[in-house]
């Protein structure tokens, strides 16, 4: 009996596994398979719509005065008066007096020039009259050659003394007119370093001047940009016909920005910058009611005005692939790779030849990864921030 029961004990537990088993599996609740939906990743597009758009050349530079020039004085002596124009900064008109030097010394030099000059006429009008009686007594063979020779000499000396005495006469009016030093030029005073009272030597450096009519901007361009330029390569004057330039700086506590034109062009590479520099000039920089200055020494960003381009197209340059290729999205809302013209690259934009059809849309969203044919969910480059299917918030 025992040996029964342990032959038929495992064959029961089999049993009631396999009962059990189908049990379970029976009485198991059905699973219902739901399919995944595609995911759809929302981008920002634009439309291709060709356009004409002018070139401008961007560059920087430091304002810089026309013309500027030291004050010296071109006699000595001890100044009796200084303009209240005359200090840093202050401005003065053309031909205004701006410093007066003390004229006793050059008075007394041309009261000395006129007594010579007296005494040196006298001295003529006497050699030409004894001249002339000696010329009149050779004629009648009374005079000996000798004495006629001497007596044009003595005129020809008397003649050259009356000459430097006239000169020195001249010269003494010119230092009498130059005690007064007037401005060259309308402009300002960069500096200026004399007092009243001290004494100034001939040559000296009193004050350091410069124009106001106009200033000039040196601007350094790469020399591939040039092609966007009219203006000549190697040095020239462009005849006040030159690129407008718009010349942009912060000062005083705001945003401002003045017009001029490039007048030329320097005729050399810069050796250490590999740049070509041109000039572009402002006029009156100073002038206008409630216009802020230009002033000399401040630096400015500038944009030069290129050629009109026809049939272009401002992209992104972020949206460009390999500067070769666009991503754009066709009328199925699948995203493709489209081949381009690239004209130019400017800072954070891109300029392509109109090669695409009017109306295609331009993916302006970055794309980590790109398999050609995915679809997409276009939005207007205007519209707020896109958000992908999943939820997640689609880069822009």
């Amino acid at each position: 009996m025992n040996r029964r029961w342990k032959l038929l004990l495992p064959i029961l537990v089999l049993v009631g596994a396999v009962l059990g088993s189908a049990t379970l599996l029976a009485t198991a609740p059905t699973v219902e398979v739901t399919p995944v939906p595609e995911t759809v990743r929302a981008v920002r597009v634009i439309d291709a719509v060709p356009d004409s758009l002018p070139l401008v050349v961007r560059s920087q530079g430091t304002v810089v005065p026309r013309t500027e020039s030291e004050l010296i004085p071109e006699v000595s002596g001890r100044v009796i008066w200084t303009s209240p124009s005359l200090v840093s900064g202050g401005f003065f008109g053309k031909g205004e007096p701006l410093l007066r030097i003390d004229r006793a010394d050059v008075d007394t030099a041309l009261a000395r020039a006129r007594a010579s000059l007296a005494r040196a006429e006298g001295e003529w009008e006497h050699a030409k009259a004894t001249l002339d009686r000696r010329e009149n007594l050779a004629r009648q063979d009374i005079a000996s050659s000798s004495q006629l020779d001497d007596a044009r000499r003595s005129a020809r000396v008397a003649e050259a003394v009356l000459e430097e005495a006239k000169a020195a006469l001249r010269q003494a009016k010119r230092d009498v007119d130059r005690a007064e030093l007037r401005a060259p030029f309308t402009g300002r005073v960069r500096q200026e370093h004399v007092d009243l009272g001290q004494f100034l030597s001939r040559g000296q450096s009193v004050a350091t001047l410069y124009a106001t009519d106009y200033v000039e901007i040196r601007l350094p361009i790469p020399d591939h940009e040039l092609a966007y330029l009219s203006v000549p390569l190697f040095g020239g004057e462009t005849g006040g016909e030159g690129p407008q330039v718009t010349l942009k700086a912060r000062f005083a506590g705001g945003d401002h920005q003045w017009s001029g034109r490039v007048v030329r062009t320097e005729g050399e590479i810069d050796t250490a910058s590999r740049m070509v520099h041109v000039v572009a000039r402002v006029e009156d920089p100073y002038g206008g009611a409630g216009q802020v200055p230009l002033a000399v020494g401040l630096f400015v960003q500038a944009e030069i005005a290129g050629p009109v381009a026809q049939d272009v197209m401002e992209v992104p340059r972020s949206s460009l692939r390999n500067e070769r290729e666009l991503l754009v999205v066709d009328a199925e809302d699948r995203l493709l790779l489209h081949p381009v013209d690239l004209l130019r690259l400017d800072r954070d934009n891109a300029l392509i030849r109109a090669t695409l059809p009017e109306g295609t849309r331009i993916c302006i969203s970055p794309i980590d990864a790109f398999v050609p044919g995915m679809r997409v969910r276009p939005v207007p480059s205007d519209a707020p921030a896109p958000a992908s299917a999943g939820g997640a918030e689609a880069r822009s």
